[in-house]
């Protein structure tokens, strides 16, 4: 059976946004997350770049920068990456657990505060106009400034409404994706009905073709 859409290889500055909130849509940069053979979207640094890039976390001109920064210091470049795939991997720990009313673990929570306490002294109020906003001091200019939104958006969720509407795909090949369930009944059981709702409903008409075929043979 072909894998959906998201595990095509369109790379990390292509992926589908489903999630509903920033910290899932990074959650979501593997592929088949839940399943025995995960598929990285990260391989390199630039896939980070790309993917914030996509994400709106970053401008072209900062995207270009932080590309030239990390080609002139690669180990520091790499060391961002692997700090990067380590909060994905306990931010999706902690969302897939409040999905199915669990418990995260401890440790992940405890590294979501330690580099939120490392972020938020980069957050800064502006004048906008005739009004104010929040931004992000240098974003552009720390090799793994983009994380510092996606660790607000992680917190900023658990601590909302929001954290009630999580949900995981339901998909039984282990697709693993989060989003952020806004239909009316809390219905949504798909990261994306174009790829595993499709992919799961092929199958049901299989199975009930196949069903008949074999009752008609008997």
């Amino acid at each position: 059976m072909a894998e959906p859409e998201h595990a095509r290889g369109s790379g990390a500055g292509g992926r589908k946004m489903v999630g509903g909130e920033l910290c899932l849509n990074f959650a979501n940069t593997v592929d088949w997350h839940a399943s025995g053979k995960p598929g990285e979207g990260l391989v390199g640094y630039q896939d980070l770049v790309a993917w914030s890039r996509q994400a709106g976390i970053l401008s072209d001109g900062e995207a270009r920068r932080l590309v030239r920064l990390a080609s002139r210091r690669p180990l520091l470049a790499e060391a961002a990456l692997r700090r990067a795939i380590a909060l994905r991997e306990a931010i999706y720990r902690i969302f897939r657990a409040v999905a199915v009313e669990a418990s995260p673990p401890a440790g992940d929570l405890r590294l979501l505060n330690e580099a939120l306490a490392e972020a938020m002294p980069h957050l800064k109020v502006v004048r906008k106009g005739d009004s104010f906003a929040w931004e992000w001091a240098d974003v552009g200019e720390s090799l793994d400034g983009m994380l510092w939104p996606i660790l607000r958006s992680a917190a900023d969720t658990l601590t909302s409404e929001k954290c009630t509407r999580l949900g995981q795909c339901a998909d039984d090949r282990g697709c693993g994706w989060l989003f952020l369930d806004t239909s009316k009944n809390h219905s949504r059981r798909w990261c994306d009905m174009e790829d595993c709702g499709n992919r799961a409903k092929a199958r049901r008409h299989y199975l009930r073709e196949r069903g008949r075929s074999a009752s008609g043979a008997g």
